[in-house]
């Protein structure tokens, strides 16, 4: 028996133009987004200053004493936003990989795309002594170089499949030794804040930490779900049959894995390695919605409300202590890592 497929509605516009969509998969990316704002809000009333969610959405429009406006709008806003951010491109970055390889297991933290980011953040700290902005940059270029080194390795033809995971999986396992080295050469002090990035944290987030992603996010978003959606959902049918049906191959592909590594990128410098968001937002999101292709809206609104959500755990999970975000999500993520290896162990595919 077959399990049921998402229903597949199609809208005409005046113009004439013809545009595909799933109504189950619009309402899980609507559920999600919801339930990410909703979270969202409860996260900007919780603090030293608590508020309820009446006062923080009244103070949000405007309406909010001074006090109320410097706590919302200055101290806890950024932090939030950043976080939705986050979540989502790591759950947007996530289903691109997922689809390109054709794996469950396809994400950055298993690709090495997060340890590439993170070598480029140590070099910073370590070698240059970097502050916010270089941490950052370094992040960004150090996830876009292994994205290039990958992509060389594998080579054209293997950019997709098992090539590319065994590929990664190896990079990954380089560049944890070289980055276990570069903490045995830093300081104390460099050692500890560079630990502290390592771990995933929204601490101290501002604006500037939110606007890379957030560009990233309004450029590539549209690009790959609207632009590219439909090719990568050809490609997950093989080579062969993407040809068929008309699909530039080798340049949709390279499009696709450019921009997951850019959104990866972007979201460590803003947040660091934060652990297995890219890895469970995709498969939750094609679990709801029951869709055959990769899902990339509804898996962006779930990756976002799965971090915000785990924030909110690390927040308020043990009263008057403060867990780093990286720490929820690694501990939540590798249970799921572990049920899924068991699940595709079962039904034979590893």
């Amino acid at each position: 028996m077959t399990a049921p497929t998402a229903r597949t509605s199609v809208l005409r516009t005046p113009a004439g133009v013809s545009l595909r969509y799933q109504p189950r998969a619009l309402a899980v990316a609507g559920g999600c987004l919801a339930v990410a704002l909703a979270v969202g809000v409860l996260l900007i009333g919780t603090g030293d200053f608590p508020m309820t969610p009446a006062e923080v959405i009244r103070t949000l429009l405007g309406r909010g004493d001074p006090a109320e406006s410097l706590i919302v709008n200055e101290i806890r806003l950024p932090r939030v936003v950043t976080g939705l951010a986050v979540g989502a491109a790591l759950g947007l970055g996530g289903a691109i990989f997922q689809s390109l390889t054709r794996n469950p297991l396809g994400s950055p933290d298993i690709l090495g795309f997060t340890s590439g980011a993170s070598t480029g953040v140590l070099l910073m700290i370590v070698l240059a002594g970097g502050g916010g902005v270089a941490v950052a940059s370094g992040a960004a270029a150090g996830g876009v170089a292994t994205g290039l080194l990958i992509y060389a390795v594998a080579g054209r033809n293997g950019a997709h499949g098992q090539r590319l995971i065994l590929v990664g999986i190896g990079t990954a396992a380089i560049l944890t030794g070289v980055n276990g080295y570069l903490l045995t050469q830093a300081h104390i002090t460099e050692a500890a804040r560079a630990v502290l990035w390592l771990t995933g944290s929204l601490d101290g987030r501002d604006w500037a930490d939110a606007a890379p992603v957030l560009v990233a996010l309004a450029v590539l978003g549209p690009l790959v779900v609207i632009g590219c959606g439909r090719a990568l959902r050809m490609l997950e049918m093989g080579d062969d049959a993407a040809h068929g049906l008309g699909v530039p191959i080798e340049r949709a592909r390279l499009i696709m894995l450019g921009a997951a590594v850019l959104l990866t990128s972007f979201a460590a410098a803003a947040a660091g390695p934060v652990a297995f968001v890219a890895l469970t937002a995709p498969q939750l999101a094609r679990r709801l919605t029951r869709a055959t292709g990769p899902g990339l809206l509804p898996a962006m609104c779930m990756g976002a409300a799965l971090l915000v959500a785990a924030d909110w755990i690390a927040q308020n999970a043990f009263p008057g202590r403060q867990l780093p975000v990286g720490v929820v999500t690694g501990l939540l993520g590798g249970g799921y890592l572990v049920w899924l290896l068991v699940a595709e162990r079962k039904r034979g595919r590893i």
